[in-house]
């Protein structure tokens, strides 16, 4: 065994996006001063997490970390997929936190990946499960990667700060992404939503329905929210409700907001008089969310602002080719995800502001990333 050449980087942030681009490059990393100067230093349960996910996904990886927790080393291994994977995300982030880097991952397996996710389903943090099903998944399918096979089911549903709920992710193989030219928006065709509620009454999805439709029917006929009332085991270990809303545009873009109303994780407040705070009634949360809806479909661009960062890594991981794309404004998490995809494949971006519209016009050559351990039929 040879020397290996580790890639030096700092600080927490991005986390999800170093792991996924180092192992899909091949690029062993070493990350240091990770909340160095804080009061609780090192990596957060939900990035050692991480870290075990992408041990339990691939072959021949090798983690290792410092005893303070503020410095790691990363070196990828191959990605092997497969089926009755387990894995159990814990409670400081929600499993749309592990979703985004899985299922990128899982397209260049060696076998097609299905995984078992426990923890919370939803909440007002991370993208809902919900949302992935609906918005999420549909991105993947115009890189030509194949409906059949792709899939997200949910078992149970779990809020902070318990959890308790479960999903079955599957996700294909490819052998590349197709390069692509996406630049319609549309026009909005269609609302589609989905509420739930766990260890509360079932009225909450009406009020919350109710509200959100008198915003929608003022603009649109075709509006229909679907209800997910949970009890017992399938409710998860805390009460809480919430919405996902989806607005389907007919040139096939989905652009989605939503939320999760339930009690804060006990890190998530200095105190535990937590129990005693009032939620926030569902009337408000429809309106709220059918308005934050509004909003993303003003700014532009064929996916919402939650999903550019995603849109960016598959357009670089596509094959030599020109992919160009329409976003609206560019959000932090997607310029950072620009830099990392710089910093690990050397794809840049020809960035262009369209004034007509305010949106941002974004054009790149894939890094033409090929999956190597999938057997050729």
């Amino acid at each position: 065994m040879g020397k290996v050449n580790y890639k030096k980087m700092k600080g927490s942030q991005n986390l999800r996006q170093r792991l996924l681009l180092s192992t899909l490059s091949g690029t062993p990393i070493l990350v240091e001063d990770i909340r160095a100067d804080d009061k609780f230093p090192g990596l957060r349960p939900h990035e050692v997490s991480l870290l075990r996910l992408f041990d339990r996904v691939t072959d021949d990886c090798v983690v290792e970390i410092n005893d303070t927790g503020t410095k790691f080393k990363y070196k990828p291994g191959v990605v092997m997929g497969g089926r009755r994977v387990a894995h159990d995300c814990g409670v400081s982030r929600a499993i749309g936190y592990f979703l985004e880097p899985l299922i990128v991952l899982g397209l260049f397996g060696k076998k097609p990946l299905e995984i078992r996710l426990k923890g919370i389903t939803n909440d007002s943090k991370d993208p809902c499960v919900d949302t992935f099903r609906s918005t999420t998944l549909p991105i993947l399918k115009r890189f030509g990667v194949p409906s059949e096979g792709l899939d997200l089911k949910i078992e149970s549903r779990g809020v902070p700060p318990l959890g308790g709920g479960e999903v079955v992710l599957s996700v294909p193989i490819v052998q590349a992404l197709s390069a692509v030219t996406w630049i319609d928006e549309g026009m909005v065709k269609r609302i589609r939503g989905w509420t739930f509620s766990a260890k509360v009454s079932s009225q909450f999805e009406i009020q919350m329905i109710h509200a959100a439709r008198g915003i929608f029917n003022n603009l649109l006929p075709d509006v229909h929210i679907f209800t997910d009332h949970k009890a017992g085991l399938q409710a998860g270990n805390s009460p809480g409700y919430g919405i996902s809303l989806v607005a389907e545009t007919n040139a096939g873009c989905c652009i989605s907001a939503d939320t999760t109303i339930s009690y804060a994780r006990g890190d998530d407040v200095g105190d535990m008089e937590d129990e005693k705070k009032e939620l926030k009634p569902p009337q408000d949360v429809g309106e709220d969310m059918a308005s934050a809806l509004l909003e993303e479909i003003e700014l532009g661009g064929v996916v919402d602002s939650s999903h550019q960062g995603l849109l960016f890594l598959l357009c670089a991981l596509c094959p030599p080719d020109i992919s160009k794309i329409r976003v609206g404004k560019l959000m932090p998490y997607g310029v950072e995800t620009l830099r990392q995809i710089k910093d690990f494949l050397g794809v840049e971006f020809n960035i262009k502001m369209d004034t007509s519209t305010k949106t941002v016009i974004l054009k790149c050559m894939g890094c033409g990333l090929k999956n190597l351990s999938r057997k050729s039929s």
